[in-house]
């Protein structure tokens, strides 16, 4: 299976980075391929500008070359992997503002007049989000995990009626031991190895 993995911390030696290269190996050891994408050392901008946003609806809702090229990326992808941190309950701006920019009209979805917007990432067989928490699995519940709703179910509409969704979630990461980070790394490892 084709992974297009998403990667979103600006921190080379952050914790998030084990987890996007626990990700690559479990792929890797799994025979799958992956095209590993890093935001922030792509030098991503979150934010549309006034010509994307003007476009958006539009016959032509690329502008710009950086999206025409996660574009085609995205196109290839049999599975979509998210590897982020969750900061103040959802995902960094990076991360969101690939949601914003990447998945248009034409591409993540058909919009017809008077109707419901209709899927077009129908390739897409697996979502899979990665992160880490700096509150308790039960915080995070009451908080509603927009972050996880936005990829296990709003993204999931955009995919296949059969898509099948993995969420793999390290909750109160600030007080955990080395013993602890090194488990949740095999875990995803070994996760993804299976995807």
């Amino acid at each position: 299976m084709r992974a297009l993995v998403v990667h979103a911390h600006p921190n080379s030696d952050s914790f998030s980075h084990a987890l996007r290269a626990a990700v690559e190996r479990g792929l890797a050891n799994g025979g799958h391929e992956a095209d590993m994408m890093d935001l922030y050392a792509d030098g991503f901008v979150a934010a549309m500008t006034e010509e994307e946003r003007r476009a958006y609806s539009g016959a032509s809702p690329i502008v710009s070359e950086q999206v025409a090229g996660y574009v085609e990326r995205l196109k290839q992808a049999e599975a979509l992997v998210f590897v982020y941190p969750t900061w103040w309950w959802g995902m960094p701006a990076v991360m969101k503002g690939w949601f914003d920019r990447v998945l248009l009209p034409g591409v993540a979805f058909v919009l017809e007049e008077g109707k419901r917007p209709q899927p077009a990432l129908r390739h897409v067989r697996r979502l899979v989000g990665v992160t880490t928490y700096g509150a308790s699995q039960a915080e995070m519940r009451f908080f509603q995990d927009a972050g996880r709703r936005t990829v296990t179910r709003t993204l999931r509409t955009l995919t296949r009626r059969r898509t099948t969704t993995t969420w793999l979630g390290m909750y109160r990461l600030d007080g955990a031991s080395d013993a602890e980070r090194s488990q949740f790394l095999d875990q995803v490892e070994q996760r993804m190895a299976q995807l």
